[in-house]
């Protein structure tokens, strides 16, 4: 990576970041001798924070100092990561879920990824930040709304930034059409849709004998997410993984930027899915245990959005159905719109720019606009991307939270962002439960979102 100069940097951004209004405008940054380098810990090393894990290894500019993890297998099997890639291995605090509490206290850790199951994270969150670190987590949706509030109360408090880790808004297409956005393409945005719609029923559970084979056991026998996820299934219904639909469409009509969420509404299906799932598996049947198991999960939870500038979010959860991965964006203004109908495919999708498409009232193949609009950020690093996880989302992601670290300034996704978009989940929980009813969308930025300026990938990550 060629990140440019600091001092080139601050002379070029300090305008901007002025015009951004840095609601966290104490935020701690580093001495100088150490802004070339972030002292990493990382707090889950299962899939996803392996994932992470080797993001980091390759940078020059990252060390990895400790890990923690109660589970003695992820342990190990991040250890080989880091064994195969040269490094110095990590100190390791493995003595119990509360042993990340332990790496906290080190004095030569700068800030920690947080990738661990759901429950965890506002609690974390809240001592990485109470202890000093900066932290960067993992996505889903909050248990409880408080969860929100105590984090953006925390972070205020310390005077210390959160990032949240959605990596699909740095998605290529979906930077392609945000830059097509910017640009007016599409006119005035007036609704966008997004969501999670991803058959995840061969990851909730598996055999409970061998790690990750598909199988009908979860919790206490389950592997990996299929230890946890799958409870959520059972014991709640909403949508419980809003950030991938709402975090890139959120970016495009300026949430928490000039433009907020208002209010919203959420209505969900019957649950068949995993139930069915589970009968007619070979490992399990009518008579299976599992299969006399109530799941609460409706499997398409629709949530309807409004914003207080007048656009509109549909929002669709839905990963206990048998369906190909396609998380269903739409972004549509007063000239034209654009659909994705793919699974992340560069070239897919369909788009219609009234009076510039080449025929009246018919789509055409986004192939063509999305080269001519492709992203600056993904014209300069398409070599470092390649081969990272998730179509080359996962760098992006991480340089920006390594970069922002570097460099102490605010995140491109901070924490007003991550309480916003949590909050969906425990608010459409209580909307389904109150047949439909409309809930108010906490204003978590205490109105700064009128003076913030929409700053999202308009620098150099």
């Amino acid at each position: 990576m060629n990140p440019i100069p600091r001092r080139q940097f601050i002379k070029q951004s300090s305008a901007t970041s002025l015009a951004i209004g840095a609601s966290l405008s104490g935020i701690k940054a580093f001495a100088s001798e150490r802004s070339s380098k972030v002292r990493l810990g990382i707090i889950g090393v299962g899939l996803r924070g392996q994932n992470h894990l080797e993001m980091m290894l390759n940078r020059s500019d990252v060390d990895i100092i400790a890990m923690a993890d109660p589970n003695p297998i992820m342990m190990g099997t991040a250890q080989q990561i880091i064994t195969k890639s040269g490094k110095k291995a990590a100190v390791e605090y493995g003595n119990g879920n509360y042993a990340y509490r332990d790496l906290l206290k080190r004095s030569d850790i700068d800030a920690v990824i947080i990738a661990t199951p759901w429950e965890w994270h506002a609690p974390q969150v809240i001592d990485a930040l109470t202890a000093g670190k900066i932290p960067g987590v993992e996505v889903c949706g909050a248990i409880k709304l408080q969860d929100c509030w105590d984090m953006v109360n925390a972070s205020e408090k310390a005077k210390i930034p959160v990032m949240v880790l959605e990596n699909v808004c740095y998605r290529r297409d979906i930077l392609a059409v945000y830059n097509m956005v910017r640009k007016g393409l599409f006119g005035e945005i007036l609704h966008v849709q997004g969501g999670y719609q991803h058959d995840l029923r061969g990851v909730k559970f598996n055999d409970g004998v061998t790690p990750y084979n598909s199988g009908v056991e979860f919790g206490a026998k389950g592997f990996s997410e299929a230890a946890w996820r799958t409870a959520h299934s059972v014991n709640r219904n909403g949508d419980l993984y809003p950030t991938h639909g709402l975090g890139p469409v959120a970016m495009m009509i300026d949430i928490n930027r000039g433009n907020r969420l208002t209010r919203l509404s959420s209505v969900s299906t019957k649950a068949k899915g995993l139930h069915k799932y589970i009968v007619n598996h070979p490992k399990g049947g009518e008579n299976h245990p599992n299969a006399k198991v109530n799941f609460k999960l409706g499997d398409i939870v629709t949530t309807q959005i409004q914003t207080i500038n007048g656009e509109t979010i549909v929002l669709t959860h839905d990963t206990n159905s048998p369906r190909p991965y396609n998380i269903g964006f739409r972004v549509q203004g007063t000239e034209g719109l654009w659909q994705d109908n793919h699974a992340g495919e560069f070239s897919a999708g369909m788009i219609y720019i009234e009076g510039k498409s080449a025929k009246s009232h018919q789509w055409e193949n986004t192939e063509k606009w999305l080269k001519e609009y492709d992203h600056p950020l993904w014209k300069k690093y398409e070599n470092d991307a390649a081969g990272a996880g998730h179509g080359g989302m996962d760098f992006f992601v991480d340089n920006a939270f390594i970069e922002c670290v570097k460099r102490g300034i605010n995140f491109p996704l901070d924490v007003y962002d991550l309480a916003t978009w949590y909050a969906i989940t425990p608010l459409s929980e209580k909307s389904i439960a109150e047949g439909g009813q409309v809930q108010e969308i906490p204003d978590f930025t205490r109105g700064k979102w009128q003076q913030r300026k929409p700053d999202f990938c308009m620098g150099d990550f």
